[in-house]
């Protein structure tokens, strides 16, 4: 079962978030953090798929502090309005509202909370697992990951990336590495966007090994 929810953040901004539910008792809460296209099918998707998996999923919507009811696909028109949201986006505004939806799974399910995001989503995964006190967290290719390399996580973390990514240097995930020697980082033989199967990028076998990873470690650490 799948809902659309209001979610009030600490500034009192107002946003929407597309919650999905188990089907049984819920093994934990786990926030879905959007790439820049919006809460688009792809998200929902993926959003469903953790639900299925017995998370109760919550995929916030961050750019309704820009515009409502943004769903954006990967290419033409789509991806040069993608980039322009891309630009306007605030992280601590959206830490604001991730931080709004975790606390709306952990007070529906008296349990922890985990977050997963992708892209931009994977870069805020991992800043939220420093300042919001998840009990996991995980990023897939995350953009511009090296500017928040010093950040601390309180939280494990699991990170993926391609190696064939064009936006993503080596060298931004090697600042991770460095300095956090301890965390959990995947390389595959791919490019950007690869779990998206609604991309050119999809791969689907580095999509399903990353994924196994990803619900393996956030059983464990959430269960």
């Amino acid at each position: 079962m799948s809902e659309h929810v209001n979610l009030t953040a600490e500034d009192g901004h107002q946003l929407s978030a597309y919650v999905a539910h188990p089907q049984g008792e819920p093994i934990a809460g786990l926030v879905v953090v959007q790439e820049v296209f919006g809460i688009n099918g792809h998200i929902r998707s993926v959003t469903d798929g953790y639900a299925r998996d017995g998370f109760l999923a919550i995929a916030p919507a961050l750019f309704d502090r820009i515009e409502r009811g943004v769903e954006l696909s990967y290419e033409g028109a789509d991806m040069q309005r993608a980039m322009t949201f891309a630009r306007q986006l605030e992280p601590e505004k959206a830490l604001a509202d991730i931080a709004t939806a975790m606390k709306f799974a952990g007070s529906a399910i008296g349990k922890k909370s985990g977050v997963i995001g992708y892209c931009f989503g994977g870069t805020m995964a991992w800043v939220a697992a420093a300042r919001l006190n998840p009990a996991a967290a995980v990023g897939y290719y995350a953009g511009r990951i090296g500017n928040y390399a010093a950040e601390e996580p309180t939280a494990p973390v699991m990170l993926h990336f391609g190696s064939q990514d064009t936006h993503i240097p080596a060298a931004e995930v090697e600042k991770v590495h460095t300095a956090h020697p301890e965390v959990e980082i995947y390389w595959y033989d791919a490019g950007h966007g690869f779990n998206c199967d609604a991309r050119a990028s999809y791969n689907a076998a580095a999509s399903q090994q990353a994924r196994e990873r990803s619900l393996n470690f956030l059983k464990k650490h959430l269960a």
